[in-house]
């Protein structure tokens, strides 16, 4: 059975934001991407909470690794909520959508 000891790794992420944001076009892919950045987020946090590998999420997924690393990254890979339902189930959550009037 593979080790299933969480291990986080530090990530300091306003500093990489600061750097970020100093190259040219950053800001406007960055800001475009701001939900999917958000998703993701949300299920780095769930996970970190639940104290469980990308592993241990795939093997209560009934998936692989690389597929949950996938769905924790933002950019081109956006999950279906069926797929999210799981996830969230694996980290020990429920999922909550809400739409939220424009200002």
């Amino acid at each position: 059975m593979t080790d299933l000891e969480y291990k986080p790794v530090k990530h300091d992420h306003k500093a990489m934001l600061e750097e970020a944001y100093r190259r040219p076009g950053f800001k406007e892919a960055y800001e475009s991407s701001e939900l999917e950045y958000q998703v993701t987020r949300e299920m780095l946090r769930a996970r970190s909470r639940a104290n469980l590998t990308q592993d241990a999420v795939a093997e209560r997924m009934g998936t692989t690794k690389s597929a949950v690393s996938r769905l924790e990254s933002a950019g081109k890979h956006t999950p279906s909520l069926a797929t999210l339902k799981r996830y969230a189930a694996a980290v020990g959550c429920d999922l909550s959508v809400k739409l939220v009037p424009q200002k």
